[in-house]
This record gives C-alpha cells, structure tokens and sequence, in this order.
C-alpha cells in the first residue's frame, strides 16, 4: 500500500499566496537597483485577534530590511507592501504573518473601556504590554520613554479611563510600535529568491548599427563599394550619443562565409564582390572570435569600444549560434552541427524560408564541448569592454543552455546584460527571462490598435514583469510593418515616441530618422535589405546646409531621449497606468514615480493610433491612480511642442497628421 505523501506544514498565522513568485519561487524575480516593486500575500487567523504582516528583504551580505505591510480589503485578507532594494546581487524576500498584540488589546480596550466593562483590567493589560514592548531589546532610549510614559498614564488611576486609555493609543505610541513591534507566532514564508541588477537591464535606449555600412562609399574611380570600418563607424558615435541613445549596437562583426553567400535582397546569386551576410559568420580568416578584416583589427575594436565610453555610450554585440559552411568549426568541430542522412550538414530553415548560407549549431551532439567553447568565445568580447549582448534567435537552441551560460557568466561578469531576440510563442519567450535573460524583444511592431497596446502592456507591467523585461523596437533590419510603410511621418513619430514611454528599453534601427519605408515586394523588411549589402545613407546631406537638411527625425528621437533621462518616471515597467478616452483609436496612459528625495514625477501620455487621419476626443483620467482629488486640476505642459493646458478629470485633445500624433505632458500640481 502507497503512503500519502506528508502536505507541507502550515504556519501558526497562514501565509499564502504571495506574489512576485516565479515558478513556485524556483527561479528568482528580478528588479534593479533603486526599482520598487509590489509584494502582496493573503495572510490570516483564526478568531478575532488581530494579525499583521512584515515583507523581509535579505541583502547579499546578510543584512535585512523588514518593510511593514498593509491589508487593503479588510476581511479579505490582502496584505501589500512596496520595497526598493539598493544594491546589485542575489536577494531573498519573504513575508512574516504575525499576531499582533497590541493591535489586539487596542481594538478590545476601545470597546470595553467605551461600554464600562473591565475598564481597569483592560487598563493594566495595556500598561502590562507597553512595558514589555518598551524592554525589548533594540529599542531606542527615545523609544523606551515614550512607552514609559504611556504606560505611566495607563496606570494612572488620578485621571478618567478615557484620558488613560488615550495616553495608550497616542499617534506617537503607534509610531512606535510600528516602528519596532511586539510580534507574536512570528511565521514566514520560505526565502524566494530575488535577482537585483544594474538598472541598464530595466532602462536604456538603443541604437543599432552595420558597422560597415557607417563609413562605406563607392570608389569613383572603380565604381566598386568600399567597406566602411571601426574607425569610420566611430566618426558616427557622436551624431548617436547627441541624439541621446545609451547603446549602441553592432550586427555580427565576424568573418563572413563565400559558400552560398547572399546577394542583394536574400538572393542566391551573389557576385565575388557582394559582402554576404554578417549572419554567415566564419571564413579561412576565423569564426566566432575573429574580427572580419574589412573592420580592422582587435585594437581598432578596443578604440572603438573606448570612444563609445567617452561619449557615454555601451556597445552591445550580436551573438548568432550558426556558422557559415567556411566557418572552422566545420572542420574542427563536425559534431557541432546536424548532419542530414546524405551525410550534408543542414542549413538553417524557417520554411517557407531557407538560408543556405548559414548551419545552426546543435548544441546536443557534443553540450560539454559545444558549451564550454561559446563560453570561450563570449569570455573574448568580455575581455574586450563588451558587458552587453544580443542573442540572435535565442529560441532555436536548448533553454537548458542559455540558463548555463548566462549563469556561468555572471558568477565573474554579474554586470553582463542579455537580450533575447526571440520573436517566437510567448511560453519560450517567457522561460528564456525566467531563466537569465535580462531583455526580450516583444510583438510591439505588431501591435498597432490600442486596445492590442493596452492589453500587451498590461500584461508586461503586470504578469510577467517580475522575470521579463520588454525592449520595443518600432523596426529592425528584419522587420517593416505595413503600418510603417504607409503610414507616413506621424506613423515614425508615434511608434518611436509610445516605443519610448509605454516601456523603459526601447530601440531604433539606424535609418528611422530617414523614415526608409520601401519594403520588398512580398516581404515586411526593407528593400535592398541592409543585411546583404552595404548601405551609404550621406549623413552629411541631412546636416545644416545639406541638400536634404530638416528631413529627418532625429531631433525628435534626440527630443524623446531628452525627455527620458529628465523623467524618471518612465525608467520603470511597472507604474503605468491606462486612462479612458473616447475614441477608440486614441490611447492614454500615464507613469507616476516618487523620487527617494520625495519628489513625485507625473508623464501623461495621449497618442493618436491613426496615422492617416487627425482625430478629437475626451480624455477621462482615474484621478485616483494619479493621487488627486477628483476636482483637482493641473497643468499638462507638453513636452514636444512646449504648450501647456489647465487640465482636470476630463479633457479635450486633438491629435494627427495635420499636427503632432502624441501628446507627452509633464504634470505639474497646483498649491
């Protein structure tokens, strides 16, 4: 006969259900430093003695934060509390369900001491536990006296109960046993683990970049492309940190394959002197932890890398598990790859798409092997200034991979950053931020009504906020939405500027300033894609005095990331809050955040989601969500155009193409 296996045992005050929890508490949430968060948990007695609750904090180090929690329902046992932890490392949280003495003997001592009954005892019985509060050990001399002398009143039998009973419950007495109270059948939680990062895991603008198109131009004399290089592509990095950008992001930068090399537009014809995809990477010149010659060399890289520094900006780097048929692991390592049964390594497909150029790794055939080389390689751009990386369809390879690496990695690099470029089912994208990845592209491009925004970013904010951070990219070199290719300019201004404020990360594809809206006949991605040909854009032409000066957006990315670093309030996921307005092709929102020195910082963001047509409605605010009054009134100062408006509840907007698409307004309170 089978024995039942024991139930876990309960505590003597239950604690349930407590939120953030990944995976049953298998797997840490994640915050940043100086990010708060929600901890909620239903906590409960039997009878009527009154029960509280604590959240603990662990820091690395050992040392503990205890932040008292609220219950919002009362009688339906929902207990909150906000925490910020303040430094980088692996955390613990739990929560303490507790009895509460004092809350007890205050709720009873109200009662009898009004109806006359037990006066007296009640009295004694409240003296009898300040003075025990009042000897506990870590109190304060000032606390110890403020407790004396209300338990002095309590004994007082000179004075009416009332006085007395008063003397008891004083503002300053429950300050202090809040601040340190008398806890009884103290029961926690297990310890949950929580992951504290550095806060470019949660907030950072990037942009993106072929280095070799940045510099690249045609020889007059020979009519052929010349390669730009790492230090051509440096002379960009000031026009991309002036706009504001704290990233900056190269595509693979490797040796590129001649076997079934690309050609323009993904064709198979490509001649000798086509560059290929930097997506085919290895050749005879090296693989994975090679520089393609054209770039330069591992010093100009490290230049590279230092000017970026200066001006403020991070280099992330492409990280793609597949290697041209010229790669050396081809030959070195054979078991890296899948062989077909005609004894053919397998290219890369995606049916109806197919990539000659390229094999995937598979990392089953040999993991000890296979694992500890992508180590090797990442280790390589580590000890060069690399701290971020973007993992090129991370979803085609084992998850149980990813959480090894990118563990391995931080027990030396905790800095290191990982973002997951994984347009796939939401169950992989969700597993691969559970397990390391501090980043996720998302299905923002796709997603173009506002009622589809509202209900994604919910979601993000809300239920997977705790391991998955969302980065929103209008457009990628893989990726041109018919929205953005018909929509016109306020289509570019409106998904750059709810890019930028619905989520704490986004990113820009060098080019969107240029609004490149052409696409491939047949496909959702540029023409003549910049994946297999270089890309000459003539910078200079859109500069003061240029042909083509004043055709372009990046004032306004540069105006959008100005307004982000003065706002902190739009560095967090998961303060937002969603407003009503009448028509439906108009979204609202707004962020709230207050400031450790109590500063509070209110953006109201009003965006209209149809580019073609200018639209008017009502705006409706939850007042509450933005902690006013229902009366109360502000003023709305835009930070776009700089007009401001006295605004209230409900309020009229008028947005579009004959105009500006979006409405971003700083709130600034009234008195």
């Amino acid at each position: 006969m089978r024995t039942r296996a024991p139930q876990l045992p309960i505590g003597r005050i239950p604690v349930q259900d407590v939120t953030p929890l990944v995976d049953c508490g298998a797997r840490p949430a994640k915050a940043v430093v100086g990010e708060t968060f929600t901890v909620t948990a239903t906590v409960f007695r039997e009878g009527h003695d009154a029960v509280n609750a604590t959240v603990v904090l662990t820091r690395p180090d050992g040392s503990t934060i205890h932040t008292p929690m609220d219950c919002v329902n009362p009688g339906l046992n929902l207990w909150v509390a906000q925490v910020t932890p303040d430094t980088m490392g692996w955390w613990t949280y739990r929560v303490e369900g507790w009895s509460d003495p004092f809350g007890t003997w205050e709720h009873d001592a109200a009662i009898k001491v009004a109806a006359g009954v037990d006066v007296e005892l009640m009295l004694t019985e409240g003296a009898l536990l300040l003075e025990r509060a009042a000897a506990d050990a870590g109190r304060s001399g000032q606390g110890r006296l403020i407790l004396d002398e209300a338990v002095a009143r309590l004994r007082d039998a000179s004075r009416d109960a009332t006085v007395r009973l008063h003397g008891g419950i004083h503002p300053d007495v429950h300050a202090e046993m809040l601040a340190q109270p008398v806890r009884e059948h103290v029961s926690p939680t297990p310890d949950y683990p929580l992951l504290v990062e550095r806060e470019r895991a949660l907030y950072g603008a990037w942009y993106e970049i072929f280095p070799r198109s940045e510099g690249a131009h045609i020889d007059e004399s020979s009519g052929d492309w010349i390669s730009g290089n790492f230090a051509t592509a440096a002379k960009r990095l000031p026009a991309i940190a002036a706009m504001g950008f704290d990233v900056v992001y190269l595509t693979p930068i490797h040796p590129i394959g001649r076997a079934a090399r690309k050609g323009p537009n993904n064709t198979l014809n490509a001649s000798p002197k086509d560059p290929g995809s930097p997506y085919a990477i290895g050749s005879p010149d090296g693989g994975h932890d090679a520089i393609h010659p054209d770039l330069g060399t591992f010093a100009d890289f490290d230049a590279f890398v230092a000017e970026a520094a200066r001006l403020g900006l991070e280099v992330a780097m492409d990280i793609a598990l597949q290697a041209s048929p010229d790669h050396p692991w081809v030959q070195s390592h054979p078991e890296f790859f899948t062989k077909r049964a005609d004894g053919t390594i397998a290219y890369a497909e995606n049916p109806p798409k197919k990539y000659q150029d390229i094999y995937p790794l598979n990392l089953d055939n040999d993991p000890a092997g296979a694992y500890a080389e992508v180590r090797r390689v990442i280790q390589v751009w580590i000890d060069h200034g690399v701290k971020i990386f973007r993992v090129d369809n991370p979803h085609t390879k084992p998850v149980q991979f990813w959480q090894w690496l990118i563990d391995d990695v931080a027990k030396d690099h905790p800095d290191v950053i990982w973002l997951a470029e994984a347009f796939t089912k939401p169950a992989m994208m969700h597993t691969l931020g559970k397990i390391g990845f501090q980043q996720s592209y998302t299905y923002y491009a796709w997603r173009n009504a506002p009622w589809e925004l509202r209900e994604y970013v919910e979601e993000l904010a809300n239920a997977t906020a705790p391991y998955m951070r969302p980065s929103f990219w209008p457009t990628t070199h893989d990726i041109l939405t018919p929205y953005m290719q018909f929509g016109g300019v306020a289509a570019w201004k409106l998904r750059a500027a709810l890019a930028a404020t619905l989520v704490p990360t986004y990113g820009i594809y060098t080019g969107y300033e240029l609004m490149e809206h052409v696409a491939r006949p047949g496909a959702e991605e540029q023409i003549d894609n910049e994946k297999y040909q270089y890309k000459d854009r003539r910078w200079a032409d859109y500069e003061a005095g240029g042909p083509k000066a004043g055709q372009t957006l990046a004032p306004y990315l540069t105006r959008l990331n100005e307004i982000r670093r003065a706002h902190p309030s739009l560095h967090w996921l998961r303060n937002i809050t969603f407003h009503e307005v009448a028509d439906e092709n108009l979204l609202c929102f707004s962020k709230r955040r207050i400031l450790p020195n109590g500063e509070e910082d209110i953006i109201i963001v009003v965006a209209n989601l149809d580019p073609h047509t200018t639209r008017s409605s009502q705006v409706r605010l939850n007042m509450a969500a933005l902690q006013m009054d229902w009366g109360d009134s502000f003023t709305a100062h835009d930070l776009i155009t700089g007009a401001e408006w006295l605004w209230w509840e409900r309020n009229f907007v008028r947005l579009g193409p004959e105009g500006e698409p979006v409405h971003i307004m700083h709130v600034r309170r009234h008195g």
